[in-house]
């Protein structure tokens, strides 16, 4: 209970309606979809007129269209909207800037999304705030309570490594967390994990899948004593049968599948019928489409992205690039909320240094989200053990000085690297049109 108070208080330093919202999201949890679908839409309103009063793009893409903001009062009605893309932000930029944005409340932050394509984005704090009481109330679907003692094994997306020492130092005892680096997995580190989760005896896990994939099975290969944990959070990857075994097996425990879109403000949780993931629709508007961009009822598509509180810079009809299939039944769980039956994804690969560090890919999309300027796309390739070719897709305003920067910080993760800058016209692309930022050609040889 001392636990749960100091990290309810921690969260209401930054916003003090922190825990009557979360208790209020754990009541929601069981309405009617009817009832959420109502609610949703009331925002959705109050969305569209906002945007359409202060937000050019929106102002101008409505008269382009000949809609008007009454024309938008359904999530059936998004159908009139043509999607947002980040090439359109991008693009026109300023266009999405809102008048009173000097009166917000807002961060700016920046992702390199599911393609690693760099991009800008401002969040506002209340939607920020709501996504953490979200995420809280999703762990709970596999017991998780607030304070309950947690290791992050993940990386810059997740907010691991970002901040001073002592700030983050104090981070963790106050939420009463551990944060382990999947940027640095050799077998020295994962010796040093083993033994900080066996002192500090978590009972939760959250991060990348394949980091707490790799690490599970290097704990398994290599006999390690690891603590059983209660539940582990895999996230940002897709959780594939053969890895969700091994989590499972290595920590003794149910391992449940996640999915989050910080820029979009789309998120999913599985709960313990582990019969997909309950799709969340108290901060946005998840829309899975076919390829004209029409809604599904079920079947696999895009998730496009509405978020419903995100008044610094509003995404509607937002492309996330992320495919997922729709199911069409309820959970056995009570819940009523939409469910998706799997998220097809995309997974990131590791990188080996010659020294026999492995480096998650996202490693270097945390580089490219600090040094993106004039950089359109790019794509790392690990051609051999020593060598790694960066191809870079440019655009204007791309200054050749970000080059040494770039070198700078990978040679601090491995100095052994020979790095190949390769300008091209073009990022080779799958035949379904997407393609892998991160590429370890080693594992395919």
């Amino acid at each position: 209970m001392f636990r749960k108070s100091i990290f309810i208080a921690a969260h209401e330093l930054g916003n003090r309606a922190f825990y009557p919202t979360y208790q209020k999201l754990v009541r929601d949890q069981w309405k009617t979809y009817d009832d959420l679908k109502c609610e949703q839409e009331k925002q959705l309103r109050h969305l569209i007129q906002f945007s359409y009063e202060n937000v050019p793009y929106y102002r101008q893409l409505f008269k382009e269209q000949k809609l008007s903001p009454h024309d938008i009062r359904t999530i059936e009605d998004l159908e009139k909207i043509p999607v947002l893309t980040k090439e359109i932000i991008k693009g026109r930029w300023d266009e999405f800037k809102p008048a009173g944005l000097s009166s917000m409340k807002y961060d700016t932050r920046a992702t390199g999304g599911s393609t690693g394509t760099p991009l800008q984005y401002r969040v506002s704090n209340y939607d920020r705030f709501l996504n953490g009481a979200l995420l809280y109330r999703g762990w709970g679907y596999g017991g998780y309570n607030l304070g309950d003692r947690m290791v992050f094994l993940a990386g810059s997306s997740l907010d691991v490594g970002t901040k001073p020492w002592l700030v983050e130092r104090i981070h963790e005892i106050a939420r009463n967390i551990r944060k382990l680096s999947s940027f640095d997995m050799a077998h020295a580190e994962m010796r040093q994990y083993a033994s900080v989760m066996n002192s500090f005896k978590p009972r939760f896990m959250m991060g990348y899948a394949s980091s707490i994939y790799f690490f599970a099975n290097w704990a398994m290969e290599n006999r390690v004593a690891v603590p059983q944990l209660e539940g582990v959070f895999t996230t940002a990857e897709k959780l594939y049968p053969n890895m969700r075994e091994t989590i499972g097996e290595v920590f003794r425990c149910g391992v449940y599948d996640t999915y989050g879109l910080n820029d979009g403000g789309v998120t999913a949780f599985e709960c313990t019928e582990h019969s997909g993931l309950h799709i969340d629709s108290d901060r946005s508007i998840m829309e899975v489409v076919d390829a004209d961009h029409h809604q599904l009822d079920e079947g696999q598509g895009e998730i496009l992205a509405t978020s419903l509180y995100n008044f610094a810079m509003p995404f509607i009809r937002y492309s996330t690039d992320d495919l997922a299939t729709l199911g069409d039944a309820e959970c056995s769980c009570g819940r009523h909320t939409q469910m998706l039956d799997e998220l097809v994804g995309r997974s990131v690969d590791f990188l080996v240094t010659p020294g026999g560090k492995h480096v998650h890919g996202w490693f270097f999309l945390y580089i490219f989200w600090k040094y993106c300027k004039g950089i359109k796309e790019y794509q790392i390739v690990q051609n051999s053990i020593e060598n790694i070719e960066i191809k870079l897709v440019l655009e204007d305003g791309f200054e050749v000085e970000q080059l040494n920067k770039i070198k700078e910080i990978i040679s601090l993760k491995s100095p052994s690297w020979k790095l190949q800058f390769h300008f091209v016209d073009k990022i080779e692309r799958t035949m379904a049109g997407k393609y892998k930022f991160i590429i370890n050609e080693m594992e395919r040889k």
